[in-house]
């Protein structure tokens, strides 16, 4: 019962991410119509109302409980700013027919934009060690945090991609970094490889049957393989750590877990296949069998990118060198604080 709920709840969930998206597509589809074209006031007005609940419901959907008053004018800028971004001119023209319509849409999104800038100066006027962050945090207050935090992301794989050639790695003040990246090289390489021929081959066999297709793929597969690049490349600029606060478990950009000290009960080298195929074991090995285990005393939340799945009690991971580790890890977990 308990998993069918919990199942039910995760499809509800994903509902509400992915449906706003269609019902403004369809909105969008039929304020173009010959019938809309007819009663263009009629469809401005109804393309603004669909809008403007959709992504209320959705707002409500995702809040536990009574949103705040910011996020309400940030919906109703959003959709103001959607309903005349996907305007056809015909139904476009109505609108700046129609001043009152189009001063309280103006208003709107001005004032969301003013009140979040007020907002986000207040973010970056506060102390911080992580400067990256705290612009996610001030960006997210005028646009939509989930966005904003995937364009930070993305942005992310990119410079790693294109300008990290050399340096260090990414290891905070205080922390202790253990590499896993050598014995994934080979299979980099080959990955790379394979990608090029992938692309030449695209690029070779379409472009006798379409022009325009070949061009398609051809940046397709040139963004596919700086994506590839960037991963690739992060699993050198982000080792495991060992920190004060617990072991922070990384895949470069993939994985990115924080396992702290005082869950942690038992350290294993030794371990069935059965256990590392658990649902309550996180694998963090990549194209390799994990050479080390941490047990834990409480399972630890993890989420995927649309749901919510498992918690875990068990993780693994592989390091190219895991004596260290295992020797520093067992004395801090000798000194930690009871």
């Amino acid at each position: 019962m308990t998993t069918r709920t919990s199942d039910g709840f995760n499809r509800w969930q994903i509902a509400a991410k992915v449906a706003p998206f269609g019902i403004i597509a369809l909105a969008g589809m039929a304020v173009r119509t010959p019938l809309a074209a007819s009663y263009p006031f009629v469809a401005l007005v109804l393309s603004l109302w669909i809008v403007s609940d959709t992504l209320m419901l959705a707002l409500l959907a995702r809040s536990s409980g009574k949103p705040e008053c910011r996020a309400v004018l940030g919906v109703l800028a959003g959709a103001s700013f959607t309903v005349w971004l996907g305007l056809p001119s015909p139904v476009r023209g109505v609108l700046l027919e129609t001043p009152a319509l189009a001063l309280m849409m103006v208003v709107v999104v001005v004032g969301h934009v003013a009140w979040a800038m007020a907002r986000a100066s207040r973010v970056l006027s506060r102390l911080s060690s992580d400067r990256r962050e705290q612009w996610v945090s001030a960006i997210s207050e005028i646009f939509p945090p989930a966005l904003v935090r995937l364009a930070a992301a993305e942005l992310t794989v990119i410079h790693m991609a294109l300008f990290r050639w050399g340096g260090p790695a990414d290891v905070p003040t205080n922390a202790h970094a253990f590499a896993y990246h050598k014995h994934l090289t080979p299979m980099c390489v080959m990955l790379l490889v394979l990608s090029a021929i992938e692309i030449a081959v695209y690029h070779l066999l379409i472009g006798h049957w379409s022009h325009i297709a070949s061009v398609v793929m051809f940046i397709l597969s040139d963004v596919g393989f700086v994506y590839l690049v960037g991963v690739i490349k992060s699993f050198r600029f982000r080792p495991v750590l060992l920190t004060p606060e617990g072991v922070r478990v990384r895949a470069g950009f993939l994985i990115d877990q924080l396992v702290p000290l005082d869950a942690i009960v038992a350290i294993e080298s030794n371990f069935t296949g059965e256990e590392v195929r658990a649902s309550a074991t996180l694998n963090a090995a990549l194209l390799a069998w994990p050479n080390i285990m941490l047990r834990l005393d409480r399972p630890l939340p993890r989420r995927s990118f649309l749901k919510k799945r498992e918690p875990f009690n068990r993780i693994a991971f592989r390091l190219d060198d895991p004596e260290p580790f295992i020797r520093l890890l067992i004395w801090r977990l000798g000194h930690r604080t009871n």
